[in-house]
């Protein structure tokens, strides 16, 4: 096994010929007209000049990031490239590109390894392009998140493995050493992941941990917002949406108007957008009456106990989904965020809160989207003579189109279909003259011949398929390989599945994927 080998790019395929997006991301990557109110510019490298001279970031927060992030780093051997992106970050010239994810335990779907080589290229890419500056990519890790479910499982060839815990709260205050069963299921699980999980106390240091094992080199700084630190810089907006609701009435009004442009709204706003985050607890904090109460526990407050709470511990107040976004940009000098389609369509709903709380909207960048190939699947598309854009038709529709090209036979009854029409209908001028009632008969039968021909025509295809059991079974390999249990592979199989026979796989994702290149990258990987 050759671990040296650098896999291979194939193929860009444009988003449309993927069958894989929606309609409301293809807008937004085409820069259709009706989405542009709901977004500063688009995605381009041109585009970035305009968001440095308009990025308005508090030098007084540099200082106080720098130094929360050298805490958070403290006690993990970390390279010199993220130690001085660390201490770059209290330079008025240094800016970041981020994007955040779950701690999906394992690094979980294999797309979380690719928004990291997205923002790491994309600060390749700025660098060269406005040298003058510098630019920090960064993981933020979604460590106050509560929905376990959604990181409790990975899939490891063909199999998913799922984590069971009675811990509760924010998943990123998880005790990680419950994973320790993985490690005797699974064959060459890399030493970084043993590290992580068994030697750390908090799932949020494990994923740092490992995420510094491969990433670190590339100088990526990771990020952990479940800081007192941070938070103290977002009382102001704390306060504003416990007292005064403003990020409610605002996101409700740009969502009325997405929905009058065609678009349905990816969020949805509450009137306190704050959960209550102690110990093993994160639940929503509601106003009910004069009492501001956490749900599902006995906690509550006057209004005047919770104004002390947020001046004493502004580090147990989490924000949502909706306001979240904004907790990242007033504590990051960020340019542009990268996520997916479904990340990037929420962010239209938030542009008018960014403005109320005069800090500069980023530009949504879309993730790298890819394909990995192993060799053995290349050999069937190449033996079945198969295009790099037709793997992406349905299944059962490609079947049957290469059934038929690569047949000897006629599989079709067109011609006789014809035919029966044209004697239905002689025989319909025949009986009308005789009885006008008989042609609801002679209708029925002429359905019922042309449904006899459909069922052979389905016989033959079937017949056909058996006579060519190989090509079919090569374009079931193909489809389950890129689109295992119907979804794509990015979104479903998790990195395991390519870095254990290649320990390169990292690097060659870095070397061929284009953080401005808004296609399907395809790349050919090695067993």
């Amino acid at each position: 096994m050759n671990r040296e080998k650098e896999s291979v790019l194939l193929s860009k395929i444009p988003f449309e010929a993927t069958h894989s997006f929606s309609g409301s991301f293809l807008d937004y990557i085409n820069g259709k007209e009706t989405l542009k109110p709901f977004y500063t510019a688009a995605p381009l490298l041109k585009n970035f000049g305009k968001q440095l001279a308009q990025r308005h970031f508090p030098h007084a927060h540099r200082p106080v990031l720098s130094e929360a992030l050298h805490k958070q780093y403290r006690g993990l051997e970390t390279g010199e490239r993220t130690k001085s992106n660390i201490d770059l970050l209290k330079n008025t010239k240094t800016f970041t590109i981020t994007t955040g994810h779950q701690l999906n335990i394992f690094t979980g779907p294999l797309y979380f390894i690719y928004k990291i080589v997205t923002v790491i290229n994309a600060c390749k890419r700025l660098k060269q392009a406005y040298p003058d500056y510098h630019f920090v990519p960064v993981y933020w890790m979604a460590s106050e998140d509560h929905d376990f479910e959604e990181i409790s499982h990975f899939r490891f060839n063909g199999k998913t493995f799922k984590w069971k815990t009675e811990q509760t709260g924010a998943v990123g205050r998880f005790d990680p050493k419950e994973l320790r069963p993985f490690f005797d299921e699974i064959m060459g699980m890399p030493e970084f992941f043993r590290k992580a999980y068994l030697q750390h106390n908090t799932l949020a240091e494990a994923v740092r941990y490992y995420v510094n094992a491969l990433f670190g080199v590339e100088g990526l700084v990771v990020m952990d917002a479940d800081d007192s630190a941070l938070k103290s810089l977002l009382k102001p907006v704390i306060e504003d949406d416990l007292f005064r609701g403003n990020a409610n009435r605002l996101v409700k009004a740009t969502s009325e108007k997405l929905e009058a442009a065609g678009y349905k709204p990816r969020v949805f706003p509450r009137e306190i957008n704050f959960f209550y985050l102690k110990d093993h607890i994160r639940s929503r904090l509601v106003l009910e009456g004069d009492c501001y109460r956490v749900l599902d526990t006995d906690i509550s407050f006057t209004k005047e106990a919770l104004k002390a709470e947020l001046s004493q511990h502004p580090e147990r107040f989490s924000p949502n989904v909706v306001l979240r976004p904004l907790y990242q940009e007033i504590i990051l000098p960020n340019l542009a965020y990268v996520g997916g389609p479904s990340e990037l369509l929420y962010w239209l709903q938030l542009k008018a809160v960014f403005s109320h709380f005069s800090t500069t909207f980023p530009l949504l960048m879309p993730r790298n989207f890819a394909g990995v190939l192993t060799p053995n699947i290349q050999t069937k598309l190449e033996k079945e003579g198969l295009r790099f854009e037709e793997i992406f038709e349905e299944e059962q529709s490609l079947i049957r189109r290469k059934v038929a090209e690569k047949s000897q036979h006629d599989l079709t009854l067109g011609k006789e279909r014809q035919q029966i029409k044209a004697l239905f209908d002689q025989i319909l001028k025949q009986a009308i003259p005789i009885d006008a009632s008989l042609e609801q008969l002679v209708a029925a039968e002429r359905k019922r011949a042309q449904n006899s021909l459909k069922k052979v025509e389905r016989k033959l295809l079937k017949a056909e398929k058996r006579n060519q059991e190989i090509l079919v079974n090569r374009i079931y390999a193909i489809k389950e390989a890129l689109f295992p249990g119907g979804s794509l592979q990015e979104r479903t199989d998790n990195f395991l599945n390519f870095y254990i026979a290649n320990h390169n796989f990292v690097q060659s994702c870095l070397a061929h994927f284009d953080a401005f290149d808004y296609r399907f990258h395809l790349i050919k990987g090695h067993e």
